[in-house]
């Protein structure tokens, strides 16, 4: 059984730069978060046009084994070209994460620090690597994992949708085979989300929640707390479960 929700909010911004979107076909899921970069309401035509992209090349490829390189590929020429068309857009640029799921296997796809987290069992498996300075920092020694929640340069980023590619920019997971004797829950999420809530505390959230809804509810709560009078920034959130 597949549940599943998807979660939006302009946080103390005026506006939400972010966009989320799914959709299902014979089975299979597809998920999308995306964080708009560029200011002045135009991150959030990046971001848009980059998950109504994903979603479509779905629709056109289906179970195509090369379905989320391409499907990346043509987000990023999608917004490049809208950039062109309009002086306004030029510097808009989008982060992405993508989750193809279905009930026996996962395969996720990222570009820039939206992040997805994979739990089984109730405990963190997996996480995606942000493409931003504080994580090279990580990778490197020079900090650790959970500085990078605070750091001065945690919104540079090296990679997004948006900058012209000399090459691929995204990276996409390996399948995962998911267990049918324990609870699989994905999360796909933007900084805005993630920077107030640490693993622990989604792990928490988790154990205690009985549908996904009532887990991201959780965990909006908890992170609307941790920023209120912040001037918190736009957060998204989609969670999945399989059992």
């Amino acid at each position: 059984m597949m549940d599943f929700d998807l979660l939006t909010n302009q946080g103390e911004r005026d506006n939400n730069e972010d966009s989320v979107g799914m959709i299902e076909n014979n089975g299979e899921y597809c998920f999308v978060v995306a964080d708009g970069l560029g200011g002045h309401g135009f991150g959030e035509v990046a971001s848009g046009l980059a998950v109504k992209t994903i979603l479509e090349s779905f629709v056109e490829k289906g179970l195509n084994g090369d379905f989320l390189g391409e499907a990346i590929q043509k987000a990023q020429n999608h917004v490049l070209e809208k950039q062109t068309q309009n002086r306004d857009f030029c510097d808009m640029k989008t982060t992405l994460v993508v989750l193809h799921i279905n009930s026996e296997t996962a395969r996720f796809a990222h570009v820039g620090d939206s992040r997805l987290y994979y739990f089984c069992g109730g405990k963190l498996k997996k996480r995606t690597l942000d493409h931003s300075v504080p994580q090279m920092l990580v990778l490197s020694g020079e900090i650790k994992e959970k500085e990078i929640r605070h750091h001065d340069d945690r919104n540079r980023l090296l990679r997004v949708i948006g900058t012209p590619w000399n090459g691929p920019k995204y990276e996409i997971s390996e399948e995962i085979h998911l267990k049918k004797t324990k609870r699989n829950a994905f999360l796909l999420c933007t900084d805005g989300f993630w920077e107030l809530i640490d693993e622990k505390t989604m792990v928490r959230f988790l154990k205690q929640a009985r549908t996904c809804n009532e887990w991201n509810r959780l965990m909006q709560e908890y992170i609307v707390q941790a920023g209120k009078g912040t001037g918190m920034d736009n957060y998204s959130a989609v969670a999945i479960w399989t059992d």
